[in-house]
């Protein structure tokens, strides 16, 4: 298949998928503050600290209001990660490969891109934002499902499913990152409060309900770590994603450093012992994992993306 129709077909669904996280990230923390009291409650830079977008966000904006934050990741189209800004590029992308894309899905994708656009304002307000985001995530599934249900299952589909499965691995190291490291302060005042927060990193990855199915135990920091990065059978755990992304690998040609660099990423993640380690030792894997991502990303852009050929891609 055409090298442009592979990298369009992969940042595709990077960037429906970028949406829906950010979305989701942003109606758990909305409705986290209002379970925490005033000095406990994170506020809202965390959620920029998961985009890794802090300088950007300080070139433009004074302090972390909520105010500030939420035009930042939902509409500022000078943040290639907002929502808009990744609604925008996901369209741009399916534009200019629509023959390979099922019309209902390329309908769905321009109806949401607009959905984002005209309601962003509503977005922005507190009454409003609650529907607007779950319209988001709503509509953000809808396309998925077009594209798994519709779409042919060839190698067009293939790349598409790498996009998905590298950006859902690469939120879902972020999501545990900063939200262990500092949704909640380290202070004694905040441990009666540690529940919440690890119902927030799994309610982040839409797992809360499928982790007490899968536990049966109460949420806590141990269990819930080992199941967002260790579960075969939930979705958006890491290791479904690095295990789905190999899959996908093995059924495109040319992929031996693609795979090598797979293998060591789930190599590693077999070896760690997430119960038994502290903050620090679990940021520092956090880093490698994510490391472990981009060069993933790296190598399946070397392998199949010719570097002439510019996708709406950041």
């Amino acid at each position: 298949m055409l090298s442009r129709v592979a990298e369009n077909l992969y940042w595709l669904a990077r960037y429906v998928e970028r949406a829906e996280n950010t979305a989701r990230i942003v109606n758990v923390n909305a409705n986290l503050l209002l379970d925490l009291p005033k000095g406990i409650a994170p506020g809202w830079k965390p959620l920029v600290d998961i985009t890794g977008a802090n300088e950007l966000f300080e070139e433009h904006y004074k302090d972390y209001g909520e105010r500030q934050v939420m035009r930042f990741l939902l509409g500022d189209e000078r943040h290639p990660g907002s929502i808009r800004s990744a609604l925008e590029a996901a369209r741009e992308n399916c534009r200019t490969i629509r023959d390979f894309v099922p019309r209902e899905a390329w309908e769905q994708i321009n109806g949401l891109t607009l959905y984002a656009r005209d309601g962003l304002q509503k977005g922005l307000t507190k009454n409003g934002r609650h529907s607007y985001l779950r319209g988001l995530i709503t509509h953000s599934q809808l396309i998925n499902g077009l594209l798994d249900g519709t779409m042919l299952h060839d190698q067009g589909f293939e790349f598409l499913s790498l996009g998905r499965y590298i950006e859902r691995a690469d939120m879902t190291t972020r999501i545990a990152d900063v939200h262990s490291a500092s949704l909640l302060p380290d202070a004694d005042e905040a441990r009666p409060y540690d529940n919440i927060q690890w119902v927030s990193v799994l309610k982040s990855l839409t797992a809360y309900q499928m982790y007490r199915r899968s536990t049966q135990i109460r949420v806590q920091r141990g269990p819930v770590l080992g199941f967002i990065f260790k579960s075969p059978r939930f979705p958006r755990s890491l290791r479904w994603c690095i295990d789905h992304s190999r899959i996908c690998l093995e059924r495109l040609p040319r992929n031996e450093g693609c795979l090598r660099v797979n293998g060591r990423l789930a190599r590693a993640l077999d070896s760690a012992e997430l119960e038994g380690f502290s903050q620090k030792e679990l940021h520092d894997f956090i880093d490698e994992l994510q490391l472990g991502i981009a060069d993933l990303h790296e190598e399946i852009a070397q392998t199949w993306f010719p570097p002439l050929v510019t996708a709406a891609a950041a």
